[in-house]
């Protein structure tokens, strides 16, 4: 008989539907019955594509008798993380402060207030990895509860004491200066460069990125270097950015056949994947892979950023015209079996496509198994992920490994696929939308844009409370859940955005009311963010995760949005608000880099007043797309376009007193409080933005 969980929309959450633990989702029923009855909370939070979720719900969750033991001596809850990022994020700095790690799943063990006593990840059924079973631990927490519930209370109330230590806001001397001289801080161009430095002395030297196995991409941190490289010229950023994207892109970690990238590497040489695939990797990873494209020129990038958008709008997108979250790691229960390959199976894939003698293609079979690294002894299990192994393909290769490519797609398609979180959240379609409005303005690629046109006008549509705040997520017709700091600001950039692409004011509106809803309702009293909105439901303590991690916090996240915003609308409390965030974190990202790269990449967009592009001309004027293109041309970190018909009424104060004289079109270009005189040729336009400021 199924659980409570079987009303749930959450697909993690319909995977343990089944299970004969009495599960609850989190809520009043939950938490009153623990209170009522006095009963600890076992909390465990995972995701859908989590392959060791899956593992611990088939050895322990789907036991009768683990599960009988369970609902006699303890309230249990599950949560999926994607859903409740307030709740992983509370308990998850619980965990790593039991057990100096986290993960998931996540398992911790709560008092009826809600206060961890105890947590940890995966435990296994039997005692191994010098860890006990769940079973044991099950067994120890009850009888301690029952016979030294003092001491776990005790112990409760000191980690949440800790905890709220911990997202606690204080003053520090810089806001104490800043409040004496009523003035913003400004931000120094040199701690930048130290902060670049650092990365580039800290990154992994032989197999490119940064850190060890397992290793994960680092997209924020990429993106910084990338738009410090474009401000400074400096040639070690771009080179530490492009290693890394270069290597990714050659190793397991990326899907040589259908495109987009899974979760990590298992090595610290990019081979063996985790094989879940997110869409927020792949949001941010094609982003990156633009970015580099368009400062270096190098047409590699450009390819892996298409591939990887064409993964995304051909395998992770909803009719309606939202994103769906994730993929799975395993297939007909085992990992990664979607993917990997025998040699016999690609010699015969590729045998069978080339019936037709007189197009065969000669040893196609051989190029591909030695390009891509595939032999009888494999690399995972036996079997082989795909790999570029032997160097750079040469020359007359290339138009033969994209046929083989495409056939064994066509392969493998054929295969039991992974399971599809096919959830749309807030938040990873803003990271979305923000990349396809970028590519598809940039590449000239209107299915793109268009893609992020149904994107905004899916989650603008669908994701709404009924008095207009955003909802979190969205699925078989049901929204649900407050948004949080996250969702507004990854949807307000992807909004600034769309408007670069498009040019729709629409936009413009549509992102200015989600930045007065951050302000409103997640802002603190100095100017800090958290990540929930003060109508939020109580919690043990307000969330407030400076930290970026898979994706950027949400504060790091509404400072990029705010500082986009305000140079485009010249609206001063947007760029003061996202100032005065920044500024509030003291000197954390210039100290830990690695793990503050959305802000220190937010920090470059302001470190410079913003370099405005305006175009008047009519809009079907080959003389006027020519002026935009080139206005759009290369990576500029404070870039600002805008564009508008002639005579046509704007509610941006940068068409004011700006419009052609006779049929020409003009562009202007304004750095700071300089502006040239308008410019009608494209080719002067490009010496101008190519000139120093």
């Amino acid at each position: 008989m199924p659980n409570r969980l079987a009303l749930e929309t959450s697909p993690y959450l319909l995977q343990h539907a089944g299970n004969p633990v009495d599960w609850y989702p989190w809520g009043p029923e939950a938490l009153e019955r623990a209170q009522l009855e006095n009963l600890p909370i076992f909390l465990s939070i995972g995701y859908a594509a989590c392959h060791w979720c899956h593992v611990m719900e088939r050895e322990s969750f789907a036991d009768p008798g683990v599960a009988a033991f369970m609902n006699a001596n303890y309230v249990c809850i599950k949560v999926d993380r994607e859903e409740r990022p307030d709740l992983d994020s509370i308990y998850m700095q619980a965990v790593v402060a039991f057990t100096g790690r986290g993960g998931w799943p996540m398992s911790v063990w709560l008092t009826p207030a809600g206060e961890p006593f105890y947590g940890g990840t995966y435990f296994p059924p039997t005692p191994r990895y010098g860890m006990p079973s769940f079973a044991q631990v099950l067994e120890i927490l009850a009888q301690m509860w029952k016979e030294q519930k003092e001491t776990l209370l005790q112990n409760a109330a000191q980690t949440t004491e800790r905890l709220r230590r911990a997202t606690a806001s204080t003053p520090t001397e810089g806001d104490a200066r800043e409040a004496e001289t009523n003035q913003p801080m400004t931000l120094d161009p040199d701690t930048l460069g130290r902060a670049a430095a650092d990365l580039v002395a800290g990154r992994d030297r032989l197999h490119g990125g940064w850190g060890d196995a397992p290793k994960f991409p680092q997209p924020m941190v990429i993106e910084f270097l990338l738009h410090h490289a474009a401000r400074t010229g400096e040639g070690a950023a771009a080179a530490a950015a492009a290693e890394a994207l270069t290597a990714m892109a050659r190793g397991g970690i990326y899907d040589h056949l259908g495109g987009g990238f899974h979760r990590y590497s298992t090595d610290e040489a990019w081979l063996i994947p985790h094989f879940e695939k997110m869409l927020y990797d792949n949001a941010q990873l094609a982003r990156a892979y633009l970015h580099a494209w368009q400062l270096t020129g190098d047409p590699h990038f450009r390819r892996i950023c298409e591939e990887t958008l064409n993964y995304v709008l051909r395998d992770m997108t909803d009719p309606a015209g939202g994103f769906y979250s994730t993929e799975d790691a395993d297939s007909e229960g085992e990992e990664g079996k979607y993917y990997v390959w025998t040699p016999d199976e690609i010699r015969l894939a590729l045998d069978e496509s080339q019936t037709d003698q007189t197009n065969r293609v000669p040893d196609a079979a051989q190029t591909f198994l030695r390009v891509y690294g595939v032999d009888d002894q494999g690399n995972f299990e036996g079997r082989n992920v795909l790999h570029v192994a032997s160097g750079p393909a040469a020359a007359e290769d290339h138009s033969t490994l994209a046929h083989a490519r495409r056939i064994l797609l066509e392969a493998r398609d054929q295969r039991p696929r992974p399971a599809r979180d096919d959830k749309v959240l807030a938040s990873w379609n803003g990271l979305m939308l923000s990349v396809l409005a970028e590519a598809g303005a940039a590449l000239g690629r209107s299915d793109y844009v268009a893609a992020a046109e149904r994107s905004a006008t899916f989650v603008l549509t669908n994701l709404r409370a009924p008095d207009g705040r955003l909802l979190r997520t969205w699925r078989a017709g049901r929204a649900r859940l407050g948004g949080y700091l996250e969702d507004y600001a990854a949807l307000c950039e992807g909004l600034v955005c769309l408007y670069h692409a498009t040019f729709a004011e629409r936009w413009v509106l549509a992102a200015a009311s989600l930045a007065d809803v951050m302000l409103a309702r997640f802002r603190g009293k100095r100017g800090e963010f958290y990540d929930t909105a003060d109508d939020h439901e109580l919690l043990l303590v307000r969330p407030r995760d400076l930290q970026d991690n898979a994706i950027p916090s949400g504060g790091s996240l509404a400072v990029t949005a705010l500082a986009r915003l305000a140079a485009l609308t010249g609206v001063e409390e947007y760029r003061v608000a996202a100032e005065k965030a920044l500024v509030g974190l003291d000197d954390l990202p210039y100290r830990y880099p690695l793990g503050f790269g959305q802000w220190l990449w937010a920090a470059e967009l302001m470190v410079e007043p913003p370099e405005e592009i305006v175009v008047v001309g009519p809009s079907r004027d080959d003389r006027t797309e020519a002026l935009i293109q080139t206005a759009r041309e290369g990576l500029r970190p404070a870039r600002v376009i805008a564009h508008s018909e002639p005579g046509a009424t704007s509610a941006l104060p940068l068409f004011e007193g700006r419009s052609p004289t006779d049929d020409a079109p003009l562009a202007w270009v304004c750095r700071g409080a300089t502006c040239l005189a308008p410019v009608k040729d494209e080719a002067e336009l490009r010496r101008i933005l190519r000139a120093k400021a």
